[in-house]
């Protein structure tokens, strides 16, 4: 197996400075494509070091246009930067061409009179010692890299309702928002939940909103909540969060998925 780590350190920046070289292994895999968090994970650990000393990472507005698998090219582009925030583009193409682009928003705190928050946790404790977690199979490369344990039937749960506590298997030396980003996109679609079958699908876009300046939890652990509120026509719309190991959620989602059944 490739750890996200190995993946990253093996981007070869390009000598005209334009973007880097690297490429998606066998083993993180969905189907044809690279798993939508490396993808993403690998745009933003780019985006990152194409600017000099930018804030926290605010927002990700991530479009899956094609295909993405084996040797890529990664570019970035500043759209803007302000005094307080800076918008960032980062594209992937494969030799299917472009696979990926991203719009990321990096902003740094600043005073308001507003401080409020509002979040439901929802009712799955963390997995302990001694607890059964599960690691993914072949019939879905990506997952081998993943440790995971799922909640999609009982009491109070929706019928579009998915919750899973995941975390990466190698995650030492990992930025806390490469991290994020790379754990953030490993529920299936909700609306599966109402097939009760695996069938054809593809995520279009996905958009993470970060709640904080510095993602972090314990052991690894992120507890996912997946939960689609239309489906219809071959195209389901979803809402998503995060919630660290203490309790606190972390990041808010939305993803828009088309559904080949």
């Amino acid at each position: 197996m490739t750890s996200l780590k190995q993946i990253l350190d093996g981007l070869t920046p390009l000598a005209e400075g334009i973007g880097w070289r690297g490429a998606i292994p066998e083993d993180w895999l969905q189907g044809r494509t690279s798993y939508g968090g490396l993808s993403a994970a690998i745009a933003l650990h780019c985006a990152m070091r194409s600017d000099e000393d930018l804030p926290p990472l605010r927002s990700a507005q991530v479009s899956f246009v094609g295909p993405l698998a084996g040797p890529i090219l990664v570019t970035t582009h500043r759209l803007r930067r302000g005094k307080n925030a800076a918008f960032i583009e980062a594209s992937i193409e494969s030799e299917a061409g472009l696979g990926l682009r991203c719009t990321f928003v990096f902003m740094r705190a600043i005073e308001s009179e507003v401080d409020y928050q509002t979040t439901t946790l929802p009712d799955f404790p963390r997995p302990g010692p001694g607890d059964t977690t599960y690691k993914g199979g072949a019939a879905v490369a990506f997952t081998r890299n993943f440790e995971f344990v799922d909640r999609r039937d009982g009491p109070g749960l929706l019928p579009a309702e998915w919750l899973r506590w995941t975390r990466l298997n190698e995650r030492e030396g990992l930025d806390p928002m490469v991290e994020l980003l790379a754990v953030g996109d490993c529920l299936p679609p909700a609306a599966l939940r109402l097939i009760g079958r695996n069938v054809p699908m593809s995520s279009m876009t996905w958009i993470l909103n970060v709640l904080g300046p510095t993602p972090s939890t314990e052991d690894g652990w992120w507890l996912l909540r997946s939960n689609a509120d239309y489906a219809r026509a071959g195209s389901s719309s979803q809402q998503m969060g995060i919630w660290n190991a203490a309790g606190e959620m972390v990041a808010e989602q939305m993803q828009s998925v088309a559904l080949f059944a």
